[in-house]
């Protein structure tokens, strides 16, 4: 295969990855209308004709989420928000395979594997909408390509520093749970990297010498997470035992963590790398993916390939694998009031890097296995296609009632059935920030809430009941007099509001499995 031929595949397989984010209205991702909200509110937050004015105030102080919000309202500048938000998902997806085959070129391994990534892209951190912590990945695999060029390009190693310092940084500024396995993986590669002076090199000195760049390109990066630390720590901890969102007691007190059992990941790793469709089809690319890896390591150990790495630096990879599938079994679930869905994150981490730890195979047979690569991008194109548009047409309710929704609404959500038909993941649970969203309204429950984000309530936040996954606990005559919508999905509302909905509210629109009410 010529080079011309292997980038025309390679375009091919990319444009395929990132289709599906192209070919229905909505995206099943649970967090994304809050994060499209709170955007908007970023980017609008002067505009009088919205409420984001007398709601919010910019967060000035630093914080893990800043990267998408401010790339995306960036974006917005220049195209409407929505199509901002799936250029920057596009790139992410794009970005994946051509960050690990980055590392791999780094490592002076093959680079056919990083098409595999292809299918990973998307998963249980897709539908939840971890958009931050998707984000980041490419920039983690970049940074290791990075920190392994500025050890061994003796040329050019200031200018691989310098990028490293730079990506480094703004991994942080994406997601601090990649940043925290960049936190072992560096050392790791550090550790087993050789440079081209340690053949010669006599002592210590010596040694340290020519791998100085790469240490100094660590060093911003560092001094950023020990200052996010520091104001992060410095905060008072809302204590409150079985409160949603809060602290259950000292950070990594027993009460405060929540864990899962050995078996437990071990059951679900491979199932949450494919788990967005409901019928399960989703799954065909991963196989198709696990098919072609188990043949390259068939080959690779009947017929393996001169390996272009020593013995201590073939156990880069391995060693990589291992870091990641490390803080999969040993992290807990959750670290209450501080981070949640912690552990189970990294299953696509650690999966995609042991794709890029196959053997080296033969170069003829390296022209095969790219082109069977790229092949997994197909069914991948065809099947989430097809379920991204299923449920967009399931979730054109929510266009139903946005035109029922009056400018700057304050809405509340009760939604008491979040589940979609057609994918697994509660994609309908934020559906109040997308009404808001459209008319420059706000919500009962925000990101703002959060000390991640880059906007704050500016004064007391709306009261609201304590957690959006509890519907239940809404209590109409202390919560409801701060609201004139209410989005209700999975029950009627003449369950909500009884008697009010004849005298105060009236239904303004019902489309689906949900109902708009509103003020009279």
């Amino acid at each position: 295969m010529s080079a011309r031929t292997a980038r025309l595949v390679s375009a091919a397989a990319l444009v395929l990855g990132a289709l599906p984010l192209w070919v229905s209205t909505h995206l099943p991702m649970v967090d994304l209308p809050q994060h499209l909200h709170l955007i908007s509110a970023l980017h609008r937050l002067e505009d009088p004709t919205t409420l984001y004015p007398q709601l919010f105030a910019a967060r000035h102080e630093l914080t893990p989420y800043l990267g998408y919000y401010h790339a995306v309202s960036l974006l917005n500048w220049l195209v409407p928000l929505d199509t901002a938000n799936r250029l920057f998902l596009s790139a992410y997806v794009v970005g994946l395979p051509l960050s690990m085959a980055f590392l791999l070129r780094g490592l002076g391994r093959p680079t056919w594997p990083a098409l595999l990534a292809l299918p990973l892209a998307y998963g249980d951190n897709f539908g939840w909408g971890f958009i931050n912590y998707l984000a980041a990945l490419p920039l983690a695999l970049v940074c290791c390509g990075l920190f392994v060029r500025a050890l061994t390009r003796a040329h050019s190693r200031r200018a691989w520093a310098a990028g490293l310092a730079l990506c480094l940084a703004t991994v942080l500024l994406f997601h601090v749970q990649v940043f925290a396995f960049l936190a072992l993986a560096l050392p790791w590669l550090l550790l087993t990297t050789p440079v081209p002076e340690d053949e010669g090199a006599r002592g210590m000195s010596a040694r340290l010498r020519p791998r100085v760049p790469a240490l100094l390109g660590v060093v911003p990066g560092v001094a950023l997470f020990l200052s996010w630390v520091v104001l992060r720590l410095g905060q008072p901890s809302e204590v409150e035992t079985g409160a949603p969102w809060k602290a259950w007691g000292p950070m990594l007190s027993p009460q405060n963590l929540a864990w899962k059992s050995f078996a437990h990941n071990r059951a679900e790793f491979l199932e949450v790398l494919a788990n967005l469709l409901r019928d399960g089809s989703d799954r065909w690319p991963l196989y198709a993916v696990g098919a072609v890896a188990a043949g390259a390591l068939v080959v690779g150990l009947v017929r393996p390939a001169p390996s272009p790495e020593g013995p201590i630096a073939r156990l880069r990879m391995p060693g990589l694998v291992l870091l990641a599938l490390g803080l999969y079994f040993l992290l807990p679930f959750d670290i209450r009031g501080y981070t949640y869905y912690l552990n189970t994150r990294y299953a696509q981490l650690a999966a995609l890097l042991a794709l890029a730890s196959l053997p080296v195979t033969p170069p003829p047979l390296q022209h095969v296995l790219r082109l069977a690569s790229a092949a997994c991008a197909l069914p991948l194109a065809l099947v989430l296609g097809q379920g991204f548009r299923a449920f967009s047409r399931e979730a054109s309710e929510w266009d139903v009632l946005v035109e029922s929704t009056a400018p700057k609404a304050r809405v509340m959500g009760l939604i008491f059935d979040a589940s979609s038909r057609v994918v697994r993941h509660p994609v309908f649970l934020h559906g109040a920030a997308t009404l808001a969203g459209a008319r420059g309204g706000g919500t009962n429950f925000s990101f703002a809430l959060t000390p991640h984000s880059p906007l704050r309530y500016r004064g007391t936040p709306p009261p609201t009941f304590p957690s959006e996954w509890r519907p239940q606990d809404f209590d109409y005559a202390t919560q409801g007099a701060a609201y004139d919508h209410f989005l209700i999905r999975g029950a009627p509302p003449s369950r909500v509001f009884g008697a009010r909905l004849q005298n105060e509210l009236s239904v303004a629109a019902h489309a689906g499995e949900s109902w708009l009410v509103r003020r009279r």
